[in-house]
């Protein structure tokens, strides 16, 4: 255990975003998120949520200042009719951890999975929301 850094934080997960460099995208996947076939590298966090592992890291990871919007979710599927009370919930930790009130994008299902490939790595967790999943663009601390 260290200080400052929130016990929901895995060493192999604070690994990855301490490799992690300017412009490096990670994903947050809902229980649903085809994670681990994916991923170029898997972070299991099962048991956990995914805005308690939002808020967690962003205690500790800066979102990149040099986009418009540094943080994306998957877009509601045309015709579906869920619901999506869950990026409420995202919105209201990013505002309180970086003071930015407009950082959400929404991205169309696929190329939110062609993304998700890209990504330096993918969280998987038990989250039962749907839509759930989020993309961190990762910036630099000054």
């Amino acid at each position: 255990m260290l200080h400052g850094i929130p016990n929901i934080i895995s060493p192999e997960l604070l690994k990855i975003l301490m490799e992690m460099g300017h412009g490096d995208e990670i994903v947050i996947g809902d229980g649903n998120f085809p994670a681990a076939s994916h991923a170029q590298r898997l972070v299991r966090c099962d048991g956990h949520q995914v805005p308690e592992l939002l808020d967690a890291i962003l205690k500790l990871f800066p979102l990149d200042q040099y986009v418009e919007k540094p943080v994306s979710v998957m877009q509601v599927v045309p015709g579906d009719k869920s619901e999506t009370p869950i990026w409420d919930a995202f919105a209201a930790i990013i505002r309180e951890r970086t003071g930015n009130s407009d950082a959400i994008e929404q991205v169309e299902r696929f190329d939110f999975y062609d993304r998700a490939r890209k990504a330096y790595a993918i969280i998987a967790t038990s989250e039962s929301a749907l839509y759930a999943n989020v993309i961190l663009k990762k910036g630099v601390i000054a």
